[in-house]
């Protein structure tokens, strides 16, 4: 791995992450037509009725791998009313899966939404992982560690493993689960609301029990950077990014180059409250010079076949 700083003098020194699973629970024998398969009189009886549950999964895991799906395909395909679909978006949308739009539901981002997490964790993961590679030489065995719910910073979390003892704060539910079977990493667990398209916990009673910790070094990430500021598309992860931020002697934000010249709703804060700044080598020339020009310390890594 090869990596450049900026400073201000200009010298040299990627949302909705638990997500329903493909392969929802069927019994066996359970067949699905495909959504554009017409019924007709001798036709196949139709699928068995999913549970609610199960229901919500294969359409979330629908949306996901199509990006957009049609209330009359739903219809179709789950062998249900046009109002138990609705129900089924409407619990969905309020979860953060998806967005309703006219006459279906639709999984792209834009300002307000981001995708659940398996989408972002999907995203940019050569660069995710070059990112937390240097970040790791930071996080000092001994040292007590911040780690966010971002899809970012989860390598970092996977990277810990075997290089000696830790105290890893966290709220994030999949970092918790892959600690928890380390001998040498001490896990304190931010509990509060959880929300199921950040895969995390969230919300005030989270950050409450943030700002009761001081760590050494918080790792974070953000939806979003423009004009000198982050932001983000949700308010309580705002809140609780704030508050880990408090709670850190250090703070570096982990963000690769898609994050920059994009809008979410929320600010989280300006670039320059963070001590570093970690990004890949795609951060576009104009960014870095940005950067320099707010005084604000970055370092770019190489992405593997860089």
């Amino acid at each position: 791995m090869t990596g450049t700083e900026g400073t201000a003098d200009g010298t040299a020194e990627g949302t909705p992450d638990a997500v329903p699973p493909a392969d929802a629970a069927s019994a066996p024998g359970d067949a699905v037509p495909p959504a554009d398969a017409a019924s007709a009189p001798g036709d196949a009886a139709p699928p068995a009725k999913l549970g609610p549950k199960d229901r919500r999964k294969r359409i979330a895991d629908r949306v996901l791998a199509e990006g957009q799906v049609s209330i009359e395909d739903l219809v179709k395909e789950l062998g249900v009313s046009q109002m138990t679909v609705h129900r089924d978006l409407d619990t969905l949308e309020h979860q953060g899966w998806l967005r309703k739009v006219r006459g279906g539901a639709t999984a792209a981002p834009n300002a307000l939404f981001e995708s659940n997490a398996r989408w972002r964790g999907s995203e940019h993961v050569a660069a995710k992982e070059a990112i937390c590679a240097a970040a790791l030489a930071i996080a000092e065995p001994g040292q007590a560690v911040i780690i966010d719910d971002s899809s970012t910073a989860l390598p970092l979390a996977r990277s810990l493993s075997g290089r000696g003892a830790y105290t890893v704060i966290t709220n994030s539910l999949q970092v918790i689960n892959e600690l928890a079977d380390e001998p040498d990493i001490r896990v304190i667990a931010l509990g509060g609301e959880y929300h199921a398209a950040f895969n995390a916990f969230l919300g005030m009673s989270t950050a409450d029990i943030a700002r009761s910790f001081r760590a050494d070094v918080a790792f974070l990430s953000t939806s979003a950077v423009d004009n000198g500021h982050c932001y983000h598309q949700a308010q309580e992860n705002v809140l609780v990014k704030r508050a880990l931020m408090a709670a850190a002697r250090r703070k570096v934000l982990l963000v690769d180059h898609s994050k920059f010249s994009r809008q979410a709703l929320y600010e989280l804060a300006p670039l320059a409250d963070f001590d570093l700044v970690i990004s890949d080598q795609d951060l576009p020339q104009e960014e870095q010079e940005a950067l320099q020009s707010l005084g604000v310390r970055y370092e770019l890594v190489a992405t593997a076949g860089d």
